[in-house]
């Protein structure tokens, strides 16, 4: 399995409006594309220099193919709508992580 991994920081003044916009309309969009299986999205607790809130959002996908899809299909249409909305509000970073290990106790 892989997790596709979106860092992003955004900026208190539209924070309100950006995380009900993730939670009631991209992400529910992210996995209408079935590209993921699951997502997850985590609030990081450490206090940014830059100000501003930054949270994890982690897709879960079946593997690499899969995530490569996503980028060719759908990846450009989804980063443009968080660019309409929240312009130069946030900063955002990918990363893919390959689950090794999982556990649960």
């Amino acid at each position: 399995m892989i997790i596709y991994n979106v860092t992003i920081n955004i900026d208190e003044s539209v924070h309100d409006d950006w995380l009900q916009w993730m939670k009631e309309k991209h992400i529910p969009d992210m996995l209408a594309t079935k590209k993921f299986n699951a997502a997850k999205m985590c609030k990081i607790m450490v206090e940014e220099d830059m100000g501003g809130i930054t949270y994890s959002v982690q897709y879960a996908t079946k593997d690499k193919k899969t995530l490569d899809l996503y980028y060719k299909e759908d990846a450009a249409i989804m980063r443009s709508k968080g660019l309409k909305l929240f312009a130069d509000k946030f900063v955002a970073f990918r990363t893919e992580l390959e689950i090794i290990s999982e556990q649960v106790s």
